[in-house]
Protein backbone atom coordinates (compact mmCIF):
# COMPACT_ATOMS: atom_id res chain seq x y z
CA UNK A 1 0.00 0.00 0.00
CA UNK A 2 2.61 2.17 0.61
CA UNK A 3 6.34 1.51 -0.56
CA UNK A 4 9.11 4.10 0.19
CA UNK A 5 12.19 3.53 -1.99
CA UNK A 6 15.70 5.12 -1.47
CA UNK A 7 13.83 8.31 -0.29
CA UNK A 8 16.21 11.46 0.39
CA UNK A 9 15.37 14.75 1.92
CA UNK A 10 17.90 17.74 2.61
CA UNK A 11 16.77 21.08 3.45
CA UNK A 12 20.26 23.33 2.75
CA UNK A 13 22.93 21.31 3.79
CA UNK A 14 21.11 19.24 6.52
CA UNK A 15 20.11 15.67 5.36
CA UNK A 16 17.13 15.70 7.36
CA UNK A 17 16.12 11.98 5.61
CA UNK A 18 18.47 9.54 4.24
CA UNK A 19 18.18 6.81 1.48
CA UNK A 20 14.92 5.51 3.80
CA UNK A 21 13.33 2.52 2.53
CA UNK A 22 10.50 0.79 4.03
CA UNK A 23 7.02 -1.04 2.97
CA UNK A 24 3.66 -1.37 4.91
CA UNK A 25 1.53 -3.30 3.44
CA UNK A 26 -2.54 -3.30 3.15
CA UNK A 27 -4.08 -4.55 6.68
CA UNK A 28 -0.50 -3.89 8.83
CA UNK A 29 0.11 -1.03 11.38
CA UNK A 30 3.34 0.52 11.49
CA UNK A 31 4.78 2.08 13.75
CA UNK A 32 7.20 4.57 12.80
CA UNK A 33 9.50 5.64 15.97
CA UNK A 34 12.38 8.08 16.73
CA UNK A 35 13.86 10.72 18.55
CA UNK A 36 12.47 14.54 18.50
CA UNK A 37 14.29 15.64 14.74
CA UNK A 38 14.94 11.86 13.74
CA UNK A 39 12.67 12.40 10.16
CA UNK A 40 9.46 10.83 11.00
CA UNK A 41 7.44 14.02 10.44
CA UNK A 42 9.46 14.98 7.03
CA UNK A 43 9.23 11.53 6.15
CA UNK A 44 5.64 11.40 6.81
CA UNK A 45 5.00 14.41 4.81
CA UNK A 46 7.07 13.30 1.67
CA UNK A 47 4.61 10.58 1.57
CA UNK A 48 1.48 12.53 0.96
CA UNK A 49 3.09 14.81 -1.35
CA UNK A 50 3.13 17.53 1.34
CA UNK A 51 7.19 18.12 0.85
CA UNK A 52 8.86 17.52 -1.92
CA UNK A 53 11.94 14.95 -2.00
CA UNK A 54 15.54 14.91 -3.39
CA UNK A 55 15.99 11.50 -4.14
CA UNK A 56 13.53 8.29 -4.48
CA UNK A 57 10.73 7.14 -4.61
CA UNK A 58 7.35 6.86 -2.92
CA UNK A 59 4.41 4.75 -4.08
CA UNK A 60 1.09 4.87 -2.86
CA UNK A 61 -1.25 1.85 -3.97
CA UNK A 62 1.35 1.69 -6.70
CA UNK A 63 0.81 5.33 -7.80
CA UNK A 64 3.86 7.74 -7.38
CA UNK A 65 3.54 10.37 -5.27
CA UNK A 66 5.59 12.49 -7.61
CA UNK A 67 3.76 11.37 -10.96
CA UNK A 68 -0.16 11.57 -10.07
CA UNK A 69 -0.05 13.21 -6.41
CA UNK A 70 -3.97 13.92 -6.87
CA UNK A 71 -4.73 10.33 -7.37
CA UNK A 72 -2.32 9.44 -4.04
CA UNK A 73 -4.04 11.77 -2.15
CA UNK A 74 -7.48 10.44 -2.99
CA UNK A 75 -6.49 7.42 -1.47
CA UNK A 76 -4.85 8.49 1.93
CA UNK A 77 -5.44 10.20 4.86
CA UNK A 78 -3.25 12.34 7.13
CA UNK A 79 -3.39 13.83 10.45
CA UNK A 80 -0.28 16.37 11.56
CA UNK A 81 0.76 16.33 14.99
CA UNK A 82 -0.67 19.75 15.15
CA UNK A 83 -4.01 19.67 13.29
CA UNK A 84 -4.41 23.55 11.62
CA UNK A 85 -8.65 23.37 11.11
CA UNK A 86 -10.28 26.29 9.93
CA UNK A 87 -10.99 27.46 13.41
CA UNK A 88 -14.14 29.72 11.72
CA UNK A 89 -16.12 26.72 10.81
CA UNK A 90 -18.52 24.86 13.08
CA UNK A 91 -17.14 21.36 13.59
CA UNK A 92 -20.45 20.26 11.22
CA UNK A 93 -19.23 22.76 8.71
CA UNK A 94 -14.99 21.37 8.67
CA UNK A 95 -16.15 17.95 8.46
CA UNK A 96 -18.90 18.57 5.57
CA UNK A 97 -16.50 20.71 4.04
CA UNK A 98 -13.94 17.68 3.68
CA UNK A 99 -16.68 15.30 2.91
CA UNK A 100 -17.13 17.87 -0.03
CA UNK A 101 -13.61 17.60 -1.00
CA UNK A 102 -13.57 13.83 -1.12
CA UNK A 103 -17.02 13.56 -3.17
CA UNK A 104 -19.03 11.66 -0.34
CA UNK A 105 -22.53 11.28 -1.23
CA UNK A 106 -25.15 13.16 1.70
CA UNK A 107 -26.52 10.12 3.53
CA UNK A 108 -23.15 8.20 3.67
CA UNK A 109 -21.20 11.17 5.16
CA UNK A 110 -24.01 11.78 7.81
CA UNK A 111 -24.31 8.19 8.49
CA UNK A 112 -20.08 8.35 9.08
CA UNK A 113 -20.16 12.07 10.81
CA UNK A 114 -23.15 10.48 13.30
CA UNK A 115 -20.86 6.87 14.27
CA UNK A 116 -17.69 9.04 14.51
CA UNK A 117 -18.89 11.83 16.82
CA UNK A 118 -20.48 9.12 18.89
CA UNK A 119 -17.14 7.03 19.43
CA UNK A 120 -15.30 9.94 20.10
CA UNK A 121 -17.86 12.07 22.65
CA UNK A 122 -18.16 14.68 20.02
CA UNK A 123 -21.90 14.81 18.87
CA UNK A 124 -23.09 17.53 21.25
CA UNK A 125 -20.04 19.95 20.15
CA UNK A 126 -20.32 19.71 16.58
CA UNK A 127 -22.39 22.59 16.12
CA UNK A 128 -19.95 25.15 18.20
CA UNK A 129 -17.22 26.79 16.25
CA UNK A 130 -13.80 24.79 16.24
CA UNK A 131 -12.53 28.40 17.81
CA UNK A 132 -14.09 27.27 21.09
CA UNK A 133 -12.69 23.48 20.96
CA UNK A 134 -9.88 22.17 23.14
CA UNK A 135 -6.03 21.00 22.13
CA UNK A 136 -7.88 17.43 22.74
CA UNK A 137 -11.14 18.21 20.87
CA UNK A 138 -9.47 19.77 17.69
CA UNK A 139 -7.28 16.19 17.64
CA UNK A 140 -10.87 14.33 17.97
CA UNK A 141 -12.24 16.12 15.05
CA UNK A 142 -9.36 16.28 13.11
CA UNK A 143 -9.39 12.31 13.23
CA UNK A 144 -13.23 12.33 12.37
CA UNK A 145 -12.10 14.25 9.48
CA UNK A 146 -9.71 11.98 7.90
CA UNK A 147 -11.93 8.93 8.57
CA UNK A 148 -15.16 9.81 6.46
CA UNK A 149 -13.70 9.18 3.79
CA UNK A 150 -12.46 5.56 4.06
CA UNK A 151 -8.76 6.02 3.40
CA UNK A 152 -6.62 3.38 2.16
CA UNK A 153 -3.86 4.42 3.44
CA UNK A 154 -3.79 6.16 7.31
CA UNK A 155 -0.89 8.23 7.98
CA UNK A 156 -0.47 9.66 11.49
CA UNK A 157 2.11 12.18 13.36
CA UNK A 158 1.42 11.39 16.85
CA UNK A 159 -2.14 10.80 16.71
CA UNK A 160 -2.25 10.09 20.48
CA UNK A 161 -1.09 13.28 21.81
CA UNK A 162 -3.96 15.47 23.34
CA UNK A 163 -6.23 12.57 23.80
CA UNK A 164 -8.10 11.00 26.98
CA UNK A 165 -7.91 7.84 27.84
CA UNK A 166 -11.09 6.91 26.23
CA UNK A 167 -10.94 8.34 22.60
CA UNK A 168 -7.11 6.86 22.98
CA UNK A 169 -9.03 3.39 23.36
CA UNK A 170 -11.38 4.37 20.77
CA UNK A 171 -8.99 5.00 18.19
CA UNK A 172 -6.61 1.94 18.78
CA UNK A 173 -9.93 -0.05 18.23
CA UNK A 174 -10.69 1.89 15.12
CA UNK A 175 -7.23 1.32 13.65
CA UNK A 176 -7.13 -2.11 14.22
CA UNK A 177 -11.11 -2.48 13.08
CA UNK A 178 -9.79 -0.51 9.72
CA UNK A 179 -6.57 -3.07 9.22
CA UNK A 180 -8.81 -5.82 9.66
CA UNK A 181 -10.43 -4.44 6.32
CA UNK A 182 -7.64 -4.01 4.28
CA UNK A 183 -6.32 -0.61 5.38
CA UNK A 184 -2.75 0.26 5.54
CA UNK A 185 -1.74 2.33 8.67
CA UNK A 186 1.92 4.14 9.25
CA UNK A 187 2.04 6.31 12.36
CA UNK A 188 4.81 8.06 14.33
CA UNK A 189 4.44 8.17 17.74
CA UNK A 190 6.61 8.46 21.37
CA UNK A 191 4.56 6.17 23.74
CA UNK A 192 6.30 3.14 23.08
CA UNK A 193 4.05 1.04 25.29
CA UNK A 194 1.09 1.74 22.66
CA UNK A 195 3.20 1.26 19.75
CA UNK A 196 4.56 -2.33 21.20
CA UNK A 197 0.97 -3.32 21.75
CA UNK A 198 -0.48 -1.96 18.95
CA UNK A 199 1.95 -2.38 15.88
CA UNK A 200 2.25 -5.46 13.48
CA UNK A 201 5.73 -3.91 12.62
CA UNK A 202 7.79 -0.74 13.70
CA UNK A 203 10.58 0.95 12.07
CA UNK A 204 13.09 3.04 14.07
CA UNK A 205 14.91 5.84 12.66
CA UNK A 206 17.46 8.13 14.16
CA UNK A 207 19.51 10.99 12.23
CA UNK A 208 17.39 10.86 9.61
CA UNK A 209 19.17 6.84 8.91
CA UNK A 210 17.05 3.27 9.15
CA UNK A 211 18.49 2.05 12.45
CA UNK A 212 15.73 -1.01 12.50
CA UNK A 213 12.72 -2.73 10.94
CA UNK A 214 10.66 -5.21 10.64
CA UNK A 215 7.65 -6.83 12.74
CA UNK A 216 7.24 -6.29 16.11
CA UNK A 217 8.40 -9.66 17.53
CA UNK A 218 11.62 -9.59 15.22
CA UNK A 219 12.75 -6.56 16.42
CA UNK A 220 12.11 -6.31 20.27
CA UNK A 221 12.72 -10.21 20.53
CA UNK A 222 12.97 -10.82 24.83
CA UNK A 223 13.36 -7.44 25.36
CA UNK A 224 10.49 -4.21 25.43
CA UNK A 225 10.53 -2.05 22.64
CA UNK A 226 11.69 0.54 24.65
CA UNK A 227 14.99 -1.11 25.79
CA UNK A 228 15.21 -1.88 21.95
CA UNK A 229 14.74 1.56 21.29
CA UNK A 230 17.08 3.05 23.78
CA UNK A 231 19.97 0.63 22.93
CA UNK A 232 20.07 1.19 19.10
CA UNK A 233 19.93 4.74 19.38
CA UNK A 234 22.72 4.98 21.60
CA UNK A 235 24.49 2.25 19.49
CA UNK A 236 23.77 4.64 16.44
CA UNK A 237 25.03 7.86 18.10
CA UNK A 238 28.27 6.33 19.29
Amino acid sequence: MLRISHLTKTYGSKTAVSDLTLHIAPGEIYGFIGHNGAGKTTTLKACCGILPFDQGEILVDGISVKEDPLACKKRIAYIPDNPDLYEFLTGFQYLNFIADVFAIPKDERKRRIDQYAEVFSLTGDLGQPVSSYSHGMKQKLAILSALIHQPRLLMMDEPFVGLDPSASHQLKTIMRELCNQGCAIFFSTHVLEVAEKLCDKVAIIRGGKLVAAGSMEDVKGDASLEEVFLELAEKAGA
